[in-house]
Parts: C-alpha cells; structure tokens; sequence
C-alpha cells in the first residue's frame, strides 16, 4: 500500500486532476473541459454542476491512469479561479444570469460587469481597502455581490451560501461550509491578520446584510489552507470521485496560488521563499510574493496575511490576461488566418505554433531582431497591477506593412516581453516598498518553453526558474492534501520535500540589456498615453 495525494485543479477552461506521490511525482493527470458562457458586457459565466461533473471525470481518469487502488488515495486538495458561485438553501444552483439560466450560478473571476460597483466602493476610502492594494477589483467579490443586489435582487435574496469557487468545491465534498482563508482575504476582504471580518466595510458599500448570524452566507467559519475539512469525503461525493468516503480533504487555495505553493518553496537553488516570487503564466498571469511583515504596495493587491503560506504576508500582483492577451493579439494580425489553418491541420493551437515557428526564427537571428520595431502593452482586458485600472486597454505600435508569417511571429515575440516588462513593473513597485525579488518562478503552459523563460527574464531583469514537476498547480494542490492527512508537518515542510527547481535563465547583459531597457521607457510612454485617453 503507498500514500498518495490528488490535486484537483479548476481553471477558466477545464477541470484538472493530478495523482501525485508524497514526493511530487505526478503518476497520471486528466482534463474536461467545462463550459464557459461569454455576452457582451464583459459577461462570464458557467455552471457549478458542470464543473462538479467535469472534476469527478478528471479524478476517476487519472486514478484509473495512475493504476493504484482509492484506497491507497491519502488525501485531496482542491485549487480554483477566484469565481463566484451562488447555492439555495437545499444547495440548488441560483441563477447569476439575466438570461434566468439556472445552471448558470457562477460569476467567472474574468467577468467584469461589476466595474461600476467597484469605482463607488473604491470612493468610500474604506480602511480595509488598504489591503487590496488600495483599490478593488470588479475580478473581486464585494462588487459582484454589490452587483448581484442591484440587479438580480431576487437571486440575491434566496441565496443561501456565496462561495468562492474553491470553497464550493470543499463545501461539495464534504458538507463543511468552511472557507479558505486565501479566498476570503484575498477576494472578499477578510481581515486574515485580525480573524475577522469589518461589519463598518460592509454596511458602508450597502452590503450590511451581509453580516447577519455571524457572516453565515459568506463564511462563519475561516480556516487555513492544508487543514483538513469536515470529515473526508461524503458518501455521495467519494461516489462521484471514485474514491472511499472519508478521505480527506484539505481546505483549497485560489489556482494562482496553489501555484506558488508548488514552486516558490522548491528545493534547489538560491534564496528563500520570502526571496521568490511566483509568476503563473496561464489565461491571466499572477504574481504572488510572500514576506514576514506586510508590505503596502500601491496597485499590488495585499498584504494578505496567511493567504498562501500559513504565518506569511502576501502581495498578490499580475496582469489580468496573459495567455488570453497573447491569443488575441497574434488573432489582430493578417497572418492569423493562415497560421489558424496549418495549427488546426497539425491538431495544435494557434499560440503554440506561432510560439514554436518564433523560436526557430529567433534562432537563425535574434528575438530582437525578429521584433523590430513592435512594442506591445499587453493589458487588453485592463491593468491588475500595478495601476489597478480595469479599464485600461492594450496597445500594439511599431506596426507594418508585413503579412508573413515571421512578422506574426515578431509579434508573438513581442507581446512576451509586453508581458515581461509589466512583471517587471510590479517588481519595481514591490521593491520600491521593501521588497526583494531575487528569482521569479513561473508555472504554467504558456511558460513551459526555456526560450520563453529566458526571454521573460530578459524583458523583466530578474532571474527565471521553473520546477522539474510538469504540472506545478496540480502539485501545489496536491501538497495541501498531503499536509491535511498528516503526510508532512505544514505547508513549508511539503514544499521542498514535494517540488524542485529546474534550470536558472538569468537576464542577459550588454546589448540585449541596454535594448530591454530602451524598450521598457517605450512600453510605459505608450502605456501612460493610452491610460490618459481611457
């Protein structure tokens, strides 16, 4: 009989499940897909049904891959987009759709009909405020619900819990209605230091409500990540899961930050967690730097108290889309159709041939060279950190005449180090308030390549690592279950003993360097010209 522990991951586009030993080593991994609606409005929604289904699928694929009895399965941990999903009081879906759908009871973490609501709170001043870096994000979810109130009052009214995405995951599997402390103090603004939520916070945005028995729909009960929840699997959830009832399972993190627990405490390497930041590169990219005391970054969302690390601060920065940004900018160019075209036939997408046809130009001359005069200001769907200004908007310069594939691959080259400078940004606001980022640790698909990682580190200025495990969110999720059955003592014991850092891209020196630089002034001249416009 062996200890193994599954991490179940929930991103925008697919549910994730991944068999781990108490080691690290993934045994076998399995994806569904899961709906996601779009409107206009900055509409996004989906169905905590079809997710719940999606995950059960996952999980029995990869226990099945993995070839090990569910007896042998130890412990569950469960990481999810920081969504909002709406239950009754018989734990039926409430519909957050004006469509009246109700299978659609989630408020996709990317939705951004909630702008309005987050203007008006940001112009209350709240002195909790000053732990979501200042201003609130509509991705956040006081402003959803201030949203919710005003415009479906009768969903609002029958809502019996309001979850975060993760903890609707725990909450189904295991009847606990605890909730995380990541989510809460990152997203709902729980005061994570002080165990407590501010009533004044929420009867001055108009959502007093809301603090009735306790805070019950929104979470009486606050626990930290790697605690066991409940009492294991129930019956009926261990039934859909194909595992035994009672195994147990861990309170979750947001997916950006199982993340960071699968990299930033990797073995190998210099520094220490407080000297890592971790960078995960997916649909949007997230930063997350933990430090022994807080630290006040302006347009940085945090300090979080215990939000990742038990016992440590969180800064919690990134862009709103990466992955996503980089899709739609190569689909703005005339070469798209035809690059589309050859990706469908070769069964790959489009951002991965384009990436792989970049490379091995860039080999033949340079990155720089192959980018010419393009700069990219990748903030297409608004800037998370570190100007705090959702409507802000993507700009593209440097534009010619060229239709060819090469010019779309310069593009592609360009919106990476787009992306790299505005890491590069939040690094510098980081800094600027103590603190020192030595080695970013990036996680994610879009990061995979060592070609992109060492452009990364070039744009940014900072150091590139990533871990040897495939799949470091999984693995990050993974660890919290090993931690709630007991497998290790806490979080930053698991860390190392379950992740190791893979090769170091330091930035390069001389030209290259003086070229980043001269681009970095470029990239934020465009960026304060477009954000004086919006």
């Amino acid at each position: 009989m062996g200890d193994y522990f599954i991490g179940i991951d929930i991103g925008t586009g697919s549910a994730r499940a991944g068999v781990f030993t108490a080691q690290g080593r993934m045994l076998a991994a399995a994806r569904q897909d899961i709906a996601l609606f779009l409107e206009a409005g900055d509409i996004a929604e989906q169905s905590s049904h079809d997710i719940w289904a999606a995950a059960s699928r996952a999980t029995r694929a990869a226990v099945a891959e993995a070839r090990i009895d569910p007896a042998e399965i130890r412990g569950i941990g469960f990481d999810a987009t920081c969504s909002l999903v709406l239950v009754d009081a018989t734990g039926g879906p409430v519909t957050v759709s004006t469509t009246g759908d109700p299978d659609r009871n989630i408020i996709v973490w990317m939705d951004h009909r909630a702008t309005r609501e987050a203007r008006e709170i940001n112009a209350t001043a709240h002195p909790v405020l000053r732990y979501v870096g200042g201003r609130i994000s509509p991705e956040m979810e006081t402003p959803k619900l201030l949203w919710l109130k005003r415009h479906l009052p009768e969903s609002y009214a029958r809502t019996a819990h309001f979850f975060d995405l993760v903890d609707y995951m725990t909450w189904r599997a295991t009847g606990s209605l605890a909730r995380s402390i990541c989510t809460v103090t990152c997203k709902w603004t729980y005061l994570g230091h002080e165990t407590r939520w501010d009533e004044s916070y929420f009867r001055t945005v108009g959502l007093g409500d809301l603090s009735e028995n306790h805070f019950a729909r929104i979470g009486a009960k606050v626990v930290e990540p790697g605690m066991a929840v409940g009492h294991g699997l129930t019956e009926a959830a261990a039934a859909d899961f194909g595992l035994l009832p009672g195994t147990v399972v861990s309170a979750g993190l947001i997916d950006a930050h199982a993340g960071g627990l699968g990299t930033v405490g990797a073995a190998g390497g210099d520094g220490s967690i407080t000297g890592r930041m971790g960078y995960v590169f997916g649909t949007s990219a997230c930063t997350m730097a933990s430090s022994t005391e807080p630290a006040f970054v302006p347009g940085v969302w945090g300090p979080y108290y215990s939000a990742m690390v038990p016992g440590l601060w969180l800064n919690e920065g990134g862009q709103s889309a990466a992955g996503a940004a980089i899709d739609q900018l190569l689909r703005c160019h005339p070469a798209a159709p035809e690059a589309e075209a050859r990706a469908r036939a070769a069964g790959r997408s489009l951002v991965d041939l384009v990436a792989e046809e970049a490379e091995r130009l860039a080999a033949g001359t340079s990155p720089t060279t192959l980018m010419g005069a393009l700069t990219v200001v990748p903030d297409f769907l608004g800037n998370r950190s570190p100007f705090a200004e959702p409507e802000a908007r993507g700009v593209i310069a440097g534009l010619g005449m060229d239709r060819s594939l090469a010019s779309l691959a310069g593009l592609y080259l360009a919106g990476i180090c787009g992306l790299g400078y505005g890491m590069r940004q939040i690094l510098n606001a980081m800094e600027a308030e103590g603190i020192e980022i030595e080695t970013v640790v990036v996680s994610g698909g879009a990061s995979g390549a060592p070609f992109i990682r060492q452009l990364l580190a070039d744009s940014a200025g900072v150091a590139i690592a990533g871990t040897e495990a495939t799949e470091p969110v999984l693995l990050g999720a993974a660890m919290l279950g090993a931690v709630a059955a007991g497998r290790y003592e806490d979080l930053p014991t698991a860390m190392p003993a379950m992740s190791r850092l893979d090769a170091i891209h330091r930035p390069a020196e001389g030209e290259t360097a003086t070229w980043h630089r001269h681009r970095f002034a470029a990239f934020e001249a465009l960026q304060l010209a477009s954000r004086s416009v919006v």
